[in-house]
């Protein structure tokens, strides 16, 4: 990119950086100790934090801290490796947790409409069209339903890797399609359930495009592509080879989880429950299956291909769009079952409604050439109300309340103690049970970044088998055999929560401790929520 380039879009980015801090609204005034209710956040800070740490002590980047003694425990879930990496020179600096955090799930947000503007720019050659499709594509409900996961807000490479295949199809240069395979590749290593799905859209468009829509020889398109097809996959398979060991251990998606989280078509009429305009606050539906993608957004992309005579590439958009719809019905839908049963890592997926962010994507693009079609012809003071007033619909069709809670910057005082002992393993009660994970294990998780010692509990998208059956065997601490396993997995310390139990449980079970001789207590010191923290050193 060149720098005249960039500069352009230093503009674009600073609207996008408002709009973000405007849509989030109060968030911006507590940056530094506030985010969104939910224990993923936790798991958010967990995740960068360990990606730092791992960077600068050189321990093995996936065998993460948390469900001690597995191995590859990062590649449970999502690593968000390119998350990771550009969070850590913040992390590296001092700055709070929280903040590098919030910083972050910004970033994502102004980032995506960054790349949407880029892509329709270069699609319809209008700002106005690029400014629509931007918020389309990074504030509609889906955006906030997804606030707590990280990974899910950082999208802005899929537009560019689709205004990548476009020059490559118009100029059949290598650059291009080298392009387009590292926006894939930093898709994946950004979020993989985007990184899959961009891959298959990519392909698919890539069909589309190069039979109907190019301006270059077909064998230039092809090497071109092909170059590019090759990069983001040696990359994303260098990327898997932890997540094919986890994969091996832990097995598919069952057949219920995949049901669950499959859209259905009544899921596009459901806002957020936090939704401005159209939400109630009562949450409805299942999680993850709000994806109502506004009416002023929906018009426009009819605009696009009703009142006008659709072109090429508005008719490949089109075929996208719904590719991308049907799919997100998952098991009850053809595409997403047979890419299930005859792709491999398709089998690793939880969620098809998250394909909700390409039908957003595609209906962005629509909207912007339906923008287009509506300003073609008219004065710039007309395309400039028309395009000031469609931003503000959308705006308001999309703004929402935020449920912000505090999160702490700093370690309780029983970890401040831990931190000062002999390294370690640390086991954490009360446990949650099979049946009501995750209970309390991603604060657990996250507070183990202030002493950084092994940690038996843990958190994230899958539980190992052997963490399972661990947490039925633990339950009964200071039992027998609870105290076996423990000492099976050589665990020096335990803490015991007393904001987990009842007052006359907790009593009960400080004795119970004591009078076991299982452990030998080293203090207790009161907790943030009013109770108290005891730690003990385990034989």
């Amino acid at each position: 990119m060149t720098m005249s380039r960039a500069a352009r879009l230093l503009g674009p980015f600073a609207l996008f950086t408002a709009l973000t801090v405007f849509m989030t609204w109060p968030q911006a005034l507590h940056l530094g100790s506030q985010a969104t209710q939910h224990q993923d956040v936790f798991f958010n800070m967990w995740r960068l934090r360990w990606i730092a740490h791992a960077l600068v002590t050189r321990a093995p980047l996936f065998d993460g801290n948390i469900f001690f003694p597995e191995h590859d425990t990062l590649a449970l879930s999502d690593a968000m490796l390119f998350e990771g990496l550009a969070a850590s020179p913040l992390l590296w600096a001092g700055l709070p947790p929280v903040l590098v955090h919030n910083i972050m799930m910004f970033a994502g947000m102004a980032l995506s409409a960054l790349g949407m503007y880029a892509l329709v720019c270069y699609l319809t050659r209008s700002r106005g069209a690029a400014v629509l499709a931007a918020i389309v594509f990074a504030f509609a409900p889906y955006r906030f339903e997804h606030v707590m996961h990280m990974e899910l807000q950082w999208a802005m490479w899929s537009p560019l890797a689709f205004l990548a295949l476009h020059r490559a199809c118009d100029t059949g240069r290598l650059r291009d399609g080298l392009a387009m395979g590292a926006c894939a590749a930093l898709q994946m290593l950004s979020s993989i359930y985007y990184g899959i799905f961009l891959l298959t859209f990519l392909a698919l468009a890539a069909v589309l495009l190069s039979a109907r829509d190019r301006a270059a020889p077909l064998s230039n398109v092809t090497k071109a592509l092909g170059a590019g097809l090759a990069l983001a996959l040696t990359i994303s398979a260098l990327y898997g080879l932890p997540y094919a060991r986890v994969h091996r251990q832990v097995g598919d998606r069952s057949a219920q989880e995949l049901a669950a989280f499959s859209a259905a078509p009544a899921d596009y009429l459901k806002p957020t429950p936090n939704n401005l305009l159209y939400g109630d606050g009562k949450a409805r539906g299942r999680p993850e299956r709000h994806l109502f993608p506004g009416l002023t957004a929906a018009a426009l992309a009819l605009v696009a291909v009703l009142l006008q005579v659709p072109r090429r590439r508005e008719i490949a958009y089109l075929l996208l769009l719904v590719a991308a719809f049907e799919a997100s019905l998952g098991s009850s839908g053809y595409i997403f079952s047979f890419l299930h049963d005859y792709v491999p890592l398709y089998r690793g997926l939880r969620a098809a409604a998250r394909l909700g962010l390409f039908v957003q994507l595609f209906l962005g693009v629509l909207a912007g050439y339906g923008y287009r079609a509506l300003a073609d012809g008219r004065s710039p003071r007309v395309r400039a109300i028309l395009a000031a007033s469609l931003a503000v619909a959308l705006v308001a069709e999309y703004r929402v309340r935020p449920s912000l809670v505090d999160f702490a910057n700093t370690p309780s005082p029983v970890y401040r103690v831990l931190a000062s002992q002999p390294p370690g393993v640390v086991a954490e009660f009360p446990i949650p049970t099979v049946d009501h994970l995750p209970g309390p294990d991603p604060e657990y998780a996250y507070m183990s970044t202030f002493h950084w010692f092994p940690l038996v509990n843990g958190y994230s998208g899958v539980y190992p088998p052997s963490y399972l059956a661990r947490l039925e065997r633990l339950r009964a601490f200071p039992a027998q055999g609870a105290v076996v396993q423990l000492r099976r997995d050589n665990v020096r310390y335990v803490i015991l929560h007393g904001d987990g139990y009842a007052e006359n449980t907790f009593a009960a079970l400080r004795a119970g401790v004591a009078e076991s001789g299982a452990c030998a207590e080293l203090g207790s010191w009161r907790s943030p929520r009013g109770s108290s923290d005891v730690l003990y050193r385990c034989p």
